[in-house]
């Protein structure tokens, strides 16, 4: 009995440090993997002579209540500058407030930049005209509209200025997918409730958002502004929340529900961040090359969150590549949509992907506005791109490669709770689709190299 019980005790030991390294051993090929496809990103950026900046601070806004929240009081904080540029500023309440601090800030002796994009101020249906421009030029805001749209009007198609940015001072920065309008906090009657991803961010990186704002001022204005170059040290000794306190590490390893929790209620520091911007005739392939590498760069798991999801074919083509090597490709597209005939062609470039072995979601709970990737749990990518021609092969536009796994892991638990709202695209969902449903995606198909 006491041999017995001494075998057992022998083989229960054995086992648990065999189950220890097999555990040990999954961990050690997942951190492989993810180190894998981010140093081929990284090399990638190399490569091209794009910067990583390192020690900046991130903050993900995931409403547009927040958003402006934190927009507005760093606002109020402006010392010396503040330079906007939106594809437009919706003439309604969100944007009459903006303006109205922008003129306290004016008259307290800070230089204020803004401009708006003249096909994107026209496209909305509340739009800034000359009265309005005059009024707020009035306040000593230096209101400027880029390529505004005359005879023969078809020259002005494309390209337009889809970036968001702010720049405060220098060394506070805004970007990602919202522009200035009361929907992005009320929804809109339609479509429902608006979802969409900002972030602030502080460090060496705003440098390069003032760099391409400076950049497109000069050329609308033919001004000479110089770009300031200052760096905000990231100040680690700031008073923190329990929640900022709490380490990545800890945060990743927490239910989904939890992590749910605090989605948009922390600040990552130490972030590594590449801003990678599309500038028509300098950088025109920059950010679809990007889209492309950063897929082919991925070992394990990728997560794509677009509004306008009809991709060109080299990211459709670094997508099957992909999937081909195994790799789980998650897609989540709107149901809805703000702009009609999206969601058919959508959905129909969605559904070939489908089949050759993608998941598909459609979010049932409004408009996802957002434009994010998510790669190995271990970088992501935040911006203004759609996945569409017209963001990646005519218009300026701008989107930060960030690598870091605390930003990247907020963004999937956003994915994992809004997979919870959605339903999948399937053969048989597919089948029960309207004849002239299907018509509209085929048609829109057609158009998508111009869409």
């Amino acid at each position: 009995m006491l041999f017995s019980q001494k075998v057992y005790i022998i083989n229960k030991v054995w086992l648990c440090g065999v189950l220890s390294l097999l555990t040990l051993s999954i961990t050690v090929v997942a951190q492989e993997k993810g180190v894998k496809s981010e140093a081929a990103m990284r090399a990638y950026l190399q490569e091209r002579n794009i910067a990583v900046t390192q020690h900046n601070s991130l903050k993900l806004f995931f409403s547009g209540h927040d958003k402006f929240k934190d927009l507005f009081g760093h606002i109020n904080q402006a010392e010396k500058t503040i330079h906007m540029e939106y594809f437009n500023f919706r003439n309604d309440s969100i944007a009459g407030l903006t303006f109205e601090l922008l003129g306290e800030k004016a008259q307290q002796g800070v230089t204020v930049r803004a401009m708006y994009d003249a096909f994107g101020n026209s496209s909305n249906n509340q739009p800034l005209k000359k009265v309005h421009n005059e009024a707020i030029r009035a306040t000593g805001v230096d209101l400027v509209e880029f390529d505004p749209i005359r005879f023969p009007w078809v020259n002005h198609i494309v390209p337009r200025d889809h970036r968001k940015i702010v720049v405060i001072d220098g060394k506070t920065g805004y970007t990602g997918g919202m522009n200035i309008a009361d929907y992005y906090v009320v929804g809109l009657e339609d479509i429902g409730e608006w979802h969409d991803i900002h972030m602030r961010l502080e460090g060496p990186v705003v440098s390069k958002l003032q760099d391409i704002f400076v950049k497109m001022w000069n050329k609308e204005t033919k001004q000479h502004v110089l770009t300031e170059q200052r760096t905000q040290v990231v100040d680690m000794t700031a008073e923190r929340t329990p929640v900022e306190d709490k380490p990545e590490s800890e945060v990743a390893l927490l239910p989904l529900e939890e992590r749910m929790e605090l989605v948009g209620k922390r600040t990552h520091e130490e972030v590594d961040i590449a801003i990678v911007d599309r500038s028509p005739g300098k950088t025109s392939d920059a950010i679809r090359k990007m889209y492309a590498k950063a897929l082919d760069s991925a070992e394990e798991h990728v997560q794509i969150v677009n509004p306008y999801f009809v991709p060109t074919k080299s990211v459709r083509r670094a997508i099957k590549r992909a999937l081909k090597r195994g790799v789980e490709v998650e897609i989540m597209i709107p149901a809805k949509s703000d702009i009609g005939f999206t969601p058919e062609t959508g959905e129909l470039v969605a559904y070939r992907l489908m089949k050759k072995g993608a998941k598909v979601y459609l979010f049932d709970g409004g408009f996802h506005h957002s434009k994010v990737m998510m790669v190995d749990s271990t970088f992501c990518t935040v911006g203004t791109a759609n996945l569409d021609s017209r963001s990646l092969r005519y218009d300026y536009e701008t989107n930060a490669f960030i690598f870091d796994k605390g930003t990247t892991d907020e963004l999937i638990t956003m994915f994992e709770r809004d997979k919870q709202n959605s339903h999948l695209l399937t053969r048989e969902y597919w089948k029960k689709r309207s004849g002239w449903k299907k018509f509209v995606g085929w048609f829109g198909n057609l158009l998508t190299p111009f869409l």
